[in-house]
């Protein structure tokens, strides 16, 4: 398969997110107004120029959360793909890009409800050693995704700076809790998933239906205050150690644009329950997980006061999830919850089987025990004020273009 070039020579970076053949979806701000956009190169095509400028025919409502819905998005992408490829459109159409470094980006969708799962069995056994050495998973977690009920309204898009959360926190021989600012703060390594058409009440979205109820997808860092967490967590599950701030990247990117890049979902080991007849389907089996490269990357404060480069400090993939998107919302609507339009569903961190590839300090410093030495002499047993988390995520194979998320990053504030 020949890949695509542009005359937004940006957009033919070898290492770069965004050729024609991603084309991602964003929302930015521009002239005082909420505009939908794809990014291409370092630039972004305003849809609505295109719209104004009779590049786009008909009546399409461009508000992202209609084209997930209306099923347009497809053909907008297609559209733009050939303008920015064949150079007789260059002059209708140049007019409607904006360099990305020039405009504010906004979170993608207005978002209703977020769910955050827990489907990488790496990440579930590492932290189930910490806490339950010789009996780490759960009885239900081969059995069922697991995930809890997440704060929207503190859902934030990369580049917001994250406050560092107070809560109660108790020492193992204190004799009682104290209220204070949260002393073991994390990242966690996600990738979320938006709900396009959504679902009526009472409804379930079967198996082999779920996939194209997903519109696509962004990075995620759901931090965690781990101290908060741990105090907290029983009996009802994450609470204020999560809902302080989650940081997703701007652009989504379609299933369209990865669909080189599906795999088969992750072997279940020998002797592993094979899923319940609702949560499983073929087509899911073969193709359902993804080849998505995931890279966390730290820059502290004496870092960038001396100028150097962050440190890559994981790199994990998304194949080695447990259970797949689709089982995910399948399972999500198996109970007849109903789903809307924007809605955030999330992975879970997502681990893979070694140190290296493992999404948060919590598995990679052993709870504190075994402080991540980074490059400039600096440990971390978590993260301190000053700090700068970046996400990364791409694809990458032979005879494809590079298909990249862009950045998913916040700097930790006192």
């Amino acid at each position: 398969m020949a890949v695509k070039r542009s005359w937004v020579e940006s957009a033919n970076e070898l290492e770069g997110d965004f050729p024609v053949e991603n084309l991602p979806f964003g929302v930015i701000e521009r002239d005082g107004e909420r505009r939908t956009g794809l990014a291409v190169g370092d630039q972004i095509l305003d849809l609505h120029a295109c719209a104004r400028a009779g590049l786009l025919s008909g009546e399409i409502n461009l508000d992202l959360r209609a084209l997930a819905v209306s099923g347009k998005a497809r053909k907008v992408r297609h559209s733009a793909a050939e303008w920015l490829s064949e150079a007789g459109h260059r002059s209708r159409v140049q007019p409607c890009l904006v360099p990305q470094s020039s405009v504010r980006m906004l979170p993608p969708f207005e978002i209703g409800d977020y769910t955050d799962f827990y489907a990488s069995i790496h990440h579930a056994t590492n932290v189930g050693k910490l806490f339950r050495p010789d009996n780490p998973l759960l009885p239900n977690y081969k059995w069922v995704p697991i995930g809890y009920h997440g704060r929207a309204s503190s859902i934030v898009v990369s580049g917001t700076e994250v406050k560092r959360p107070s809560g109660q926190t108790k020492a193992p021989d204190a004799a009682a809790p104290v209220f204070g600012p949260s002393r073991m703060l994390d990242y966690e390594l996600e990738v979320g998933f938006f709900v396009g058409e959504g679902n009526a009440l009472g409804e379930p979205v079967p198996l082999h239906q779920a996939e194209a109820r997903i519109f696509g997808l962004c990075l995620l860092n759901d931090w965690s205050a781990r101290d908060i967490q741990s105090w907290e967590y029983q009996p009802l599950g994450p609470f204020l150690g999560k809902s302080f701030a989650t940081t997703i990247s701007p652009w989504v990117v379609t299933l369209d644009a990865l669909e080189p890049f599906r795999v088969p979902a992750a072997p279940r080991p020998q002797g592993d329950p094979e899923p319940l007849p609702y949560l499983t389907d073929e087509r899911d089996r073969l193709r359902g997980a993804f080849d998505i490269q995931l890279e966390v990357s730290l820059l502290t404060a004496r870092m960038r006061a001396a100028g150097d480069k962050p440190a890559r400090v994981s790199l994990g993939n998304l194949r080695d999830l447990y259970w797949t998107p689709a089982q995910m919302l399948a399972h999500h609507t198996s109970n007849g919850c109903n789903l809307r339009p924007g809605d955030l569903l999330a992975t879970g961190t997502v681990s893979g089987p070694t140190p290296e590839s493992v999404g948060s300090l919590l598995e990679r410093t052993k709870r504190g025990a075994e402080p991540l030495a980074l490059p400039d002499g600096e440990q971390r047993k978590f993260l301190e004020d000053g700090d700068e988390v970046i996400l990364r995520g791409w694809c990458e194979s032979e005879g494809h273009a590079r298909i990249g998320f862009g950045e998913c990053r916040g700097i930790v504030i006192s």
